[in-house]
Parts: structure tokens; sequence; C-alpha cells
């Protein structure tokens, strides 16, 4: 049995100003989420791309071509209502930071590492404060907890809806640091998600490419991408 799918029954979309923010309407009906509640953005270029994305679904909606809406929506429906846990967790991140972690060998693939995780490392230190430390291997490394504080500090000022876009900006790569480094605009988007695949990249040129492996590659290459443009349009 197919599963089932919202078909489309509009005709026209349209942003209209509410209260602080922005919302969307379909035929004059205002876009709710999941959870029924006002799909209200805090920037007209926000709702204008939501707008978008619900003009172009044709006979039935497909979810999985409307990133900003579903992005929106986890904003208003996941991280306003659980917001101190989210930062919590993602402020884990900076003590098993990916950049921390350097492989044991070989030689060239430490070189690597070094020439491109260095230069955001001495960023956060430069930038933000924070000095983490490197290490060999996998076993864990414990980093220093005003460092890390004031790593954490910088999450606490993202609104709920610059939140929902930094999550997959620091889990997709595993890196706090390269998550920060985008919101600051340290590098692009794609730049710092090829930095965080260095490891990857290695492999692929030592084996050969895994055609399934690149496939997910892809697929988070474009969440990292399009979590980038919805940090910015959220501001």
């Amino acid at each position: 049995m197919s599963e089932w799918a919202a078909k489309r029954f509009w005709t026209s979309t349209e942003v209209v100003a509410e209260g602080d923010g922005f919302s969307v309407r379909l035929d004059g009906r205002p876009v709710r989420t999941p959870a029924k509640k006002p799909l209200i953005v805090p920037t007209r270029v926000l709702a204008e791309e939501i707008a978008g994305e619900w003009q172009a679904q044709e006979k039935v909606v497909k979810p999985s071509t409307m990133p900003v809406t579903r992005t929106a929506n986890s904003a208003i429906d996941k991280v306003a209502v659980q917001r101190t846990e989210i930062i919590d967790i993602l402020g884990e991140y900076g003590g098993t930071d990916l950049l921390c972690y350097r492989a044991t060998g070989p030689q060239e693939l430490i070189a690597r590492q070094a020439a491109a995780w260095d230069p955001l490392l001495d960023w956060a230190e430069t930038a933000l404060g924070a000095r983490l430390k490197v290490t060999q291997g996998v076993l864990p490394i414990a980093q220093n907890p005003p460092d890390l504080a004031r790593l954490s500090a910088q999450i606490v000022e993202f609104s709920d809806f610059e939140l929902a876009a930094f999550h997959d900006l620091v889990a997709l790569p595993g890196s706090l640091v390269i998550g920060l480094a985008v919101t600051f605009g340290q590098k692009s988007p794609e730049a710092l998600w090829e930095i965080a695949r260095l490891d990857e990249l290695w492999q692929i040129e030592q084996w050969g490419e895994d055609e399934e492996a690149e496939a997910t590659n892809r697929l988070k290459q474009q969440a990292f991408i399009d979590a980038a443009r919805f940090f910015r349009l959220a501001q």
C-alpha cells in the first residue's frame, strides 16, 4: 500500500506581515506546523522562501523538497520547547570535536589534517577565545571547561530559528567549531563541508569511491548547505 500524502489544494501563496514576523498563506489560509502552531517566521525573506516551496509543489506535497519549511517547523515545534536541552547537546560537541582527533598515520594524512583543521582551531582561539586541545587517535581528550563554555556562549545568542539550522551545521560534520565557522562566515559552507570530509576524501583516494557512500554524502552535503542558507535567511 502506498503511503498517504497530502494533495495540493491551493492556487496561490502569499507572505503576510503578522505581529513581529511573517506568515505564509495558501489561498488566504495560514500555514501551520505539524503541531498545528502558526508558522510565523522572523524575516520576510525566510517567509518568501517558504512560500516558494509551497508554490513549487505539484499534485502531491513532497516534504523532502521543502527544507526551509521543515527547518522552520522544527524551530517552532521542537527548538522553542526544548531550547535549553538543544543548546546543551550542541555544546557537548565541543568536547568531542572532529577537528581535535587526528590520525596516527600515514604522515601525508596527518599533514593534510593539520593544514586544513589547525587554521579553524586557531580562528576559534582568536575570534572566540577558546583553544581546543588536539590528540592523535580516538581516545577522548578532556577539554578545558572555560574554553567549552566560551563556545557554548555563542550558541545561547542564537534565536530559535537560527538554532534549528545550527543543529545541522554542527551535527552533520560532528564539529562545533565548523558550525560556528559557518555562522561567522569564516569560509563558505561548501569549503567547510570539504574540510569536514577530509578523512573520507583520503580514503576515496586510497581505495576508490563507493557509490552508495557518495550518494549519502551528497544528501548530507545538501542538508548542510541548506542549513547554512536557512541560518542567513533567519537573521
